[in-house]
């Protein structure tokens, strides 16, 4: 009898056994699957599962009101929408076989850029942001030629970049300001209009139409408490939307699948696996100039420390989203999930009056549990046994 396995690049990884018996005897059809076991091999399933026992957790727990009223859920949902952002740009590499750690410190010296081309050099304010992106492009570029190029892992290119662009931050900014903060940033820009696209709000009629009817709280001013849905939470779903879609409906995204899965059969049957990975690397720093323009817009100044450790921050919540560290697995969807689990723990502990020391033991656990679920759960889907 032999077994024959297919996997398809998509994320799914379904498994046909066809089975070969000797002559005469029926042969046994292509086994159908029940939707609990299609469902189970999702990369998101683990993660979703986790998300629907976190919110049960937190709300048997003091505070709970609090975290699930209107304004608790606006405050994590930012913080899950600016980790989002990263998370699927990230989750996009690690599918692509390949890891940035240096989009922390690209928010940083990205945040430096705007501020220091708008305060010393008087540039407007888009014209600053815009500068920012290019110079992410040639930063994003490098570090993907320089993987491609010399066959060194990402990790160690990367981890290069961490250390020099932070380094460049916080040297040019104290040579320039003597210091390594660049306050008053947006004080008398020209174009108000820019920061309102990375840091304001929408909605806001809705939201204060919702206040007069006496449906959400308001001020004693009669303002509502939420006033509208930030920007940041847009981005944040418009860039998963974007590129979830890329990911499963395009040539591009199975181009992605089949990098991280195989690099050398990908080559060999015509896929640019070089020039996906380049285009993926400059896709993760662009989207950490991104959070970096949303955090200058939104405080009005930049800090040569912004982004600290956001890299693992991302890798956290693609992980635990179903990624596979090896390449070749995972969906969009499921980092998106996964960055909404950490927003929604984080402010959880503080509505709930958990001591915030235990913050990153709990998210060890949330890691270490994560990965063993999904890896069983879709063990289980696959039908493989455990050794």
């Amino acid at each position: 009898m032999q077994k024959v396995t297919r996997t398809r690049p998509d994320g799914v990884s379904p498994k046909f056994n066809i089975v070969r018996k000797s002559q005469g005897s029926a042969d046994e059809r292509l086994r159908r699957t029940g939707l609990a076991v299609r469902l189970m091999r999702r990369p998101e399933a683990g993660v979703f599962a986790g998300l629907v026992a976190t919110l049960v957790i937190f709300a048997f727990l003091p505070g709970a009101e609090a975290l699930y009223s209107l304004q608790g859920s606006m405050t994590f949902l930012t913080l899950s929408a600016e980790l989002g952002i990263l998370a699927a740009a990230v989750a996009l590499l690690i599918i692509a076989g390949e890891f940035d750690l240096s989009i922390g410190s690209m928010i940083g010296f990205a945040g430096v850029v705007i501020g220091l081309l708008v305060t010393q050099l008087h540039f407007p304010l888009w014209a600053a942001i815009g500068s920012a992106f290019l110079v992410a492009v040639v930063v994003g570029y490098l570090n993907g030629l320089i993987v491609v190029k010399t066959g060194l892992p990402s990790f160690i290119v990367t981890l290069a970049s961490l250390y020099i662009l932070r380094g460049l931050s916080i040297g040019i900014t104290r040579a320039v300001t003597g210091r390594t903060q660049i306050p008053y940033i947006l004080d008398g820009v020209p174009d108000p209009g820019t920061a309102a696209l990375f840091n304001g709000r929408v909605l806001r009629g809705l939201f204060r139409w919702m206040g007069d009817q006496g449906w959400i709280a308001v001020k004693s001013s009669g303002l509502p408490f939420v006033d509208g849905i930030p920007v940041s939470i847009v981005w944040w779903i418009g860039f998963t939307v974007v590129a979830g879609y890329i990911l499963t409906e395009t040539r591009f995204g199975n181009w992605i699948y089949a990098s991280g899965g195989d690099a050398e059969v990908a080559r060999n049957v015509g896929v640019p696996v070089a020039r996906v990975k380049i285009l993926l690397f400059i896709c993760t720093a662009c989207a950490a100039t991104l959070m970096a323009t949303i955090q200058v817009t939104g405080s009005g100044s930049a800090d040569t420390i912004r982004g600290l450790l956001k890299e693992f921050e991302a890798i956290i919540a693609a992980v635990v989203g179903g990624m596979l560290l090896t390449g070749g697995y995972g969906t969009i969807y499921g980092a998106a999930l996964g960055a909404l689990i950490f927003g929604l723990v984080q402010m959880g502990i503080f509505y709930t009056g958990i001591d915030t020391d235990w913050f990153k033991v709990f998210l060890g656990i949330v890691i270490l549990i994560a990965v063993l679920v999904n890896n069983y759960a879709r063990g289980k889907a696959l039908g493989e046994r455990s050794s």
